[in-house]
């Protein structure tokens, strides 16, 4: 099984902080965002990882890559488990990489892959979406294609006034949280949209999305849209939306990235136990006070 991970987008909601760092390195506590999503690739069987970059990107290939002089620091100071650490990231998958030399949208950046998939199913996963879950994402969608041999998109539950920063599909429940997709709509107004179910950043995908790529118009901004690719693909494929298990984090969203780091740092095994604490006996009061 292959993955695709889109990772050339400017992050420009993060600014100054992208401005010379990919949003894809910003860190819950001590772990970039796109490792996470590395590690749910693995996780969930994948083998071969193909990351689309662009311009100054540079730093997530050498991030997953090895670095002799870091390693003979942390050999010569005796941090063996530091060490282990990070040549386990350089040694947890086969990750391959291509440029987007375009800002022409999701859907552009995704046929950036056809070479490299071929006329295989593949995965698809957003490094803005994080999905913390007993059984991983990926892995739930690569079962459900496994069975009814058709994609399938994951989507949860959106709160009304975020109807319209998401795709929302339109479907049928043939099981008990999986969806039968009559339509797809990208951002709709609240009152307009036929669900509350928004697509998030994991899909599964048939090699035919290619073909219904290269036919779709470009949007809103010039770009290629994915969303449009894949209602052209919904009415030639079954197609399906699962409510997946898990919780998910929008990393592209700063109150979510501050959410997702409090939380995840209150499980994380060095700084848990002090956050929960210090989280415990703060005075919101008192902070404020601080910044004034």
């Amino acid at each position: 099984m292959k993955a695709v991970i889109p990772a050339a987008g400017l992050g420009t909601r993060f600014l100054p902080a992208t401005k010379s760092m990919p949003k894809e390195m910003l860190p819950l506590v001590d772990k970039p965002s796109i490792q996470f999503v590395v590690e749910e690739c693995v996780a969930s069987g994948v083998d071969d990882i193909l990351i689309i970059t662009g311009r100054g990107k540079r730093a997530i290939e050498d991030h997953f890559d090895r670095n002799p002089e870091l390693d003979e620091a942390l050999d010569h100071s005796g941090k063996n488990d530091l060490k282990e650490l990070v040549d386990d990231i350089a040694d947890m998958v086969d990750i391959h990489y291509i440029r987007q030399k375009e800002a022409l949208g999701l859907g552009h950046a995704i046929l950036r892959a056809e070479k490299h998939v071929g006329d295989e199913p593949f995965t698809v996963l957003l490094g803005d979406d994080i999905v913390f879950s007993k059984k991983p994402c990926t892995k739930q969608l690569i079962d459900l294609y496994n069975k009814y041999k058709a994609s399938v998109i994951a989507v949860e539950a959106v709160p009304k006034n975020m109807i319209s920063s998401y795709g929302i599909i339109d479907g049928k429940e043939s099981a008990h949280g999986l969806y039968k997709i009559r339509d797809l709509v990208e951002k709709p107004k609240p009152e307009a949209a036929p669900s509350n179910l928004g697509i998030i950043g994991r899909y599964m995908l048939t090699p035919a999305i290619f073909d219904h790529l290269k036919g779709t118009k470009k949007g809103a901004g010039g770009e290629i849209q994915l969303t449009d690719g894949l209602r052209s693909l919904n009415r030639k494929e079954s197609m399906y939306g699962w409510q997946f298990e898990g919780v998910r984090y929008d990393l592209g969203n700063k109150f979510e990235y501050l959410k997702a780091a409090i939380e995840y740092g209150t499980q994380h095994p060095e700084v848990g136990p002090k956050l929960k604490e210090y989280l415990k006996s703060i005075s919101l009061d008192d902070i404020e006070g601080k910044f004034r």
